[in-house]
């Protein structure tokens, strides 16, 4: 995941924190990733594991706390506003709230052009344009001069995507885009979005709770835990066999179509409470939660490491085709247990 001038985004050690009454919340630490042309990255994790905040981030809608975010290899982190303005178009973003995300004193037309009018279109050229929009994402053309509480969740959304298209970004960054909508209405939204990846060649990075939604849309995978990456690899591998405890629990979560192979997969119930990211434990911020922690997770916290097929993955073990709950060797020699002692305490 190192940086590459090549790709649309690349996002170096990217740490975002917020000041709190109690101390400090690590909400993003040591964060990368890669995105290259007409490629989907998904990033799945539980609530509150950072990865709404590092979207918003890459937006700059969050100051990065340390770390680097470049577009088109244009390093963009601190950069002003009006430095930043001809950098906006190539990457834009899809919210999760339709409803929110959009303006109710507007009409169709006007939420859908105000991003050319910020960009200084002729008014010919933008309803010329919102036009073209409205009819790419499957909306009405009546629906120019009417309002977002006269639409459904799925149109509102539909409406929200168009607005995002109108500069034609690169680049689109999609916070739990259906999460909001009912089950047969995200198909569709599903269905919309990968036909405008095929016809517009933009790259994805995509956020969801869904993992079997997920893992057919996105070619690689970033899971996050309490702020960090703890496995990142191509959506299949992690899919048919998952490196890293928490993704293993993650996988064993998600819907199985085959009821043969559903009855046939191994439980994972996880233990304990996520750690308060006030308080982050010095070593794997996993180790209170899972099944394989050895007094080595809780002393020292392990980095990104290769697999044997392309993946990363943050663990002092090798968990390939270890059922769950059995105990492999180390990787890592075990530290003294006088250090581990002191390192617990």
């Amino acid at each position: 995941m190192s940086g590459s001038a090549a790709a649309l985004l690349s996002v170096q050690d990217l740490s975002v924190q917020f000041a709190s009454g109690d101390g400090v919340v690590k909400a993003v630490s040591e964060v990368s990733l890669d995105v290259g042309a007409c490629e989907t990255i998904g990033i799945v994790g539980e609530s509150g594991c950072g990865k709404s905040t590092l979207a918003k981030a890459i937006m700059r809608l969050h100051p990065a706390s340390s770390g680097r975010i470049a577009v088109q290899g244009q390093d963009i982190t601190d950069l002003s506003l009006d430095a930043l303005r001809p950098v906006r178009p190539l990457v834009q973003m899809i919210f999760q709230d339709p409803y929110h995300s959009l303006n109710p004193r507007h009409t169709v037309g006007k939420i859908i052009g105000r991003p050319l009018e910020v960009a200084r279109w002729r008014r010919a050229d933008i309803a010329e344009r919102v036009h073209v929009l409205m009819n790419q994402v499957g909306l009405p053309a009546d629906a120019y001069h009417r309002y977002p509480h006269e639409f459904s969740g799925g149109q509102r959304q539909r409406i929200g995507i168009a607005r995002a298209l109108a500069l034609q970004p690169r680049l689109l960054i999609c916070d739990e885009p259906v999460s909001a909508l009912d089950v047969s209405i995200r198909a569709q939204v599903m269905n919309l979005l990968q036909d405008l990846k095929e016809q517009l060649g933009i790259s994805f990075l995509f956020i969801s709770h869904d993992l079997s939604m997920i893992r057919h849309f996105s070619d690689r995978l970033l899971v996050m835990y309490l702020g960090r990456v703890v496995e990142t690899g191509s959506a299949e591998a992690l899919w048919r066999n998952p490196a890293h405890p928490y993704t293993k629990a993650l996988m064993a979560t998600a819907p199985i179509a085959n009821p043969k192979a559903a009855r046939a997969r191994q439980r994972v119930t996880l233990e304990g409470d996520l750690p308060s990211p006030l308080n982050l434990p010095p070593g794997c911020s996993f180790a209170g939660r899972c099944a394989f922690a050895a007094p080595l997770c809780h002393a020292q916290r392990p980095d990104l490491r290769a697999g044997p097929d392309g993946r990363r993955f943050a663990c002092h073990f090798d968990l390939w085709d270890v059922p769950f709950g059995a105990m492999p060797a180390p990787v890592s020699p075990m530290p003294a247990s006088k250090e581990i002692t002191h390192a617990v305490e």
